[in-house]
């Protein structure tokens, strides 16, 4: 891999993540938007209204196109 991307440095620049960054993964800002959204003190008897609420609350975040560009942004990265 290393002579790989030797070959390649004239346009290919190689960034250094960490093993997991939160921070770095939009998909941890959708969890807690949902968490503090539709989760938010549910106490449900049945499994299948959970996953209501999550279907709910995934389709309202799909569904706004600049809540997901938030997400993305506040990450850092760039597509």
């Amino acid at each position: 891999m290393q002579q790989w991307l030797a070959t390649r440095q004239h346009w290919l620049v190689v960034e250094q993540l960490p093993g997991y960054a939160h921070d770095l993964n939009p998909t941890e800002l959708v969890r807690g938007n949902l968490k503090a959204t539709e989760l938010a003190n549910l106490c449900p008897e049945h499994i299948d209204e959970a996953d209501t609420a999550a279907h709910t609350g995934l389709h309202r975040i799909a569904s706004s196109y600049e809540l997901c560009f938030n997400f993305l942004a506040h990450t850092g990265l760039r597509l």
